[in-house]
């Protein structure tokens, strides 16, 4: 079926099929047009009328639907790249609002996966057609919430006490390069305010990969017991993979002889490192990585149904998001290879 737009004749029609209860099919075989674009129009002229009895219901405005596509022309200067294309509208729809990925992360992984379709938009344009309702699933809503950084300043806070364990300052300055592996962020998520299960999470600074565990509680034994079962879980390599742990000053990390203690050996197993009061920015991986899971779990739920399963498929899905600072590769392709490279060494 050729692509074609809807002329403000076509609009009328609409309006009159509408109200005899015509169904969007059939309107878009009558027009010559995909359903999905009948759909889009209908949203597009919507508007809410006011009865005589004071009741209201939606209704199809030509009128809006044709000032709102004048509006949309004059601000693009081109028609629609992507109307040619509905398997790729579909594509981008059902990443964004299923797969909850960005529209830079969706390109991205289409470009480097080598995936066609007979039009390209770019991510500019992606985002100026979400803007402008043009998907017919997907709106501002389903984006990942931005902030501007120019707003955000940090100030660095003397600690009122030191730390238990060894400062920051201590740490080797070459880990703040991001140029080595094996030296992680470790924070926690907290579920809806008075209930007790948390999330403990890992995040390694070079390849960005997470590892998440729920705990029954937010407390330094609960803490250390998932350090030790991921310990179990890593064996012999744990020490290669986790040199350094770099976490805040919350109590639920105040046993830094019970994180770097090994529960396998005599001996530590990871060296612990304190940030400054009120410095998260010095956990900017844990940071970011917390706002991938709060687009899954936001802030105000529970956790208290959360399972393990949960958590593997959300470690899996941080895991295999395309990512723009890797050209779009994804984490667990990085970490896969590093742990390559370690064992085989």
């Amino acid at each position: 079926m050729a692509y074609k737009h809807l002329t403000f004749n076509d609009r009328l029609k609409i309006e009159a099929w509408q109200k005899v209860g015509v169904k969007p099919a059939v309107m878009a075989a009558e027009l010559g047009v995909h359903l999905s674009t009948i759909y889009r129009e209908l949203k597009r002229g919507q508007y809410e009328h006011l009865n005589s009895d004071y009741t209201t219901e939606q209704r199809y405005s030509p009128d809006i639907a044709e000032e709102k596509n004048q509006a949309n022309l004059r601000a693009k200067g081109a028609p629609l790249k992507i109307g040619s294309d509905h398997e790729y509208a579909n594509y981008i729809e059902y990443k964004i609002r299923v797969e909850k990925y960005s529209p830079r992360a969706v390109l991205g992984e289409i470009k480097r996966k080598g995936v066609e379709f007979s039009v390209t938009i770019s991510a500019p344009t992606l985002y100026r057609y979400i803007e402008q309702g043009v998907f017919l699933t997907i709106t501002n809503d389903n984006l990942p919430v931005k902030r501007n950084k120019s707003e955000r300043k940090y100030k660095k806070v003397r600690a009122a006490r030191a730390p238990k364990g060894d400062s920051i300052e201590k740490r080797p300055a070459e880990i703040a390069e991001r140029t080595t592996f094996g030296h992680w962020e470790m924070d926690c998520v907290e579920g809806k305010k008075g209930t007790k299960k948390t999330m403990l999470v890992l995040t390694e600074r070079y390849t960005r990969y997470e590892i998440i565990r729920i705990m029954k509680d937010h407390t330094a034994a609960s803490v250390v017991k998932a350090l030790n079962g991921i310990e179990r879980a890593y064996g012999a390599n744990f020490s290669k993979v986790f040199q350094t742990i770099t976490i805040d000053n919350g109590s639920e990390f105040s046993d830094y002889k019970g994180l770097e203690q090994s529960c396998r050996r005599s001996g530590k197993r990871t060296k612990a490192y304190y940030c400054h009061p009120y410095s998260s920015y010095e956990r900017g991986s844990n940071e970011n990585q917390n706002k991938m899971i709060r687009r899954h779990y936001p802030k105000g739920v529970s956790f208290e149904g959360v399972t393990s399963a949960d958590m593997r498929k959300l470690e899996k899905w941080i895991n295999n998001y395309p990512r723009g600072i890797f050209d779009y590769y994804t984490s667990a392709d990085l970490y896969e290879a590093c742990i390559n490279s370690l064992i085989s060494a």
